[in-house]
């Protein structure tokens, strides 16, 4: 249970940089959530990146925690 809301924020992190991203890539001028930064395309772009490989080690790490602990009880 403990690392289920862990999963579930990973998962989060991995969808909002990934729609961010495409977002970004599509039309160059939207920056989204991170619009307030003015650091330009390419430094917004590698942000999101960093936010969805963020959120996808957090989410398997989760998940492969969450089944270690069911598997010892």
């Amino acid at each position: 249970m403990k690392f289920d809301l862990s999963q579930a924020l990973g998962v989060l992190l991995l969808v909002l940089g990934a729609q961010g991203a495409i977002r970004l890539l599509i039309d160059h001028d939207k920056l989204g959530l991170l619009s307030g930064l003015d650091a330009g395309f390419g430094v917004t772009l590698g942000l999101y990146v960093v936010v969805v490989v963020i959120g996808a080690v957090l989410a398997g790490w989760s998940r492969d925690r969450a089944k270690a602990a069911g598997r010892r009880r």
